[in-house]
């Protein structure tokens, strides 16, 4: 997969993919992450990327005409046609993991990333294909969601993570919280590790691990099993918890 975010500060990039899973993917040549700078595509002498917004207002408006010309550019050289052109936005649709599963399908994604007072609104609507909102709050620019959604997408591409469980077993993936992880010592300071994880019997121990994911999402996030389609062993599962809970 290839990755393409425009950005007005590139070097904000550097540390974050220069590390663990993402270096490694790039090494690998599993991921192909470029950043690039509207800056560069702007015709007058100061590089100008902003302007005063029309009708007054606070702050400074991005232009169109260098995030268009980015966005062209990217485009003619890589020859992908299999691509998603995304602005980060406050008011785009929220991520979750399935709007990642979505966009890791894709052979390419140009991520445009925002700043000052926003970008002028023709770029959302001739431009891109959709926007997205990492959160119900404020940033600085787009630059933080680009490296969250380029985090997130990378770990659903085959041969990304070490282990091909890895990605399934994650919070979210499957609409529900991961359960406990335990490791040695097998007792730290009077607190020891469940007795089940050390049995050996691994279809007691997958269905502890998924009764607790179940658990974990009740007392959590509650809202994630409204929107999950439980099964008939969710539904035991869930009223054993309820009932421990309750002493019931």
């Amino acid at each position: 997969m290839r990755i393409d975010i425009v950005s007005l500060f590139p070097d904000m990039f550097a540390g974050p993919f220069g590390h663990s899973i993402l270096k490694r993917a790039q090494e690998a040549e599993i991921l192909h992450i470029n950043v690039v700078n509207p800056r560069d595509f702007t015709f007058d002498k100061h590089h100008t990327v902003d302007d005063t917004p029309f009708s007054g207002g606070a702050g400074m408006v991005m232009k169109p005409e260098p995030i268009f010309r980015a966005v062209e550019s990217i485009v003619e050289s890589s020859q992908i046609t299999n691509r998603r052109i995304i602005l980060m936005c406050p008011g785009g649709s929220p991520l979750d993991q399935d709007k990642v599963k979505e966009l890791a399908e894709y052979d390419q994604l140009i991520l445009l990333c925002g700043h000052y007072e926003g970008i002028d609104e023709r770029v959302r609507l001739h431009l891109v294909d959709e926007s997205i909102s990492i959160g119900d709050y404020v940033l600085t620019g787009g630059e933080l969601p680009a490296m969250v959604i380029t985090d997130a997408v990378a770990r659903m591409l085959p041969g990304v993570l070490g282990s091909s469980s890895s990605a399934p077993q994650d919070s979210f993936y499957n609409g529900l919280l991961e359960y406990p992880q335990y490791t040695r010592p097998r007792e730290f300071q009077g607190m020891e590790v469940p007795e089940i994880v050390l049995s050996g019997d691994h279809a007691k121990i997958n269905r502890w691990r998924h009764k607790q994911s179940l658990k974990n999402t009740l007392e959590r996030r509650p809202d994630l099993l409204k929107n999950r389609e439980l099964s008939l062993d969710d539904k035991k599962l869930l009223a054993e918890i309820i009932a421990e809970q309750t002493g019931g």
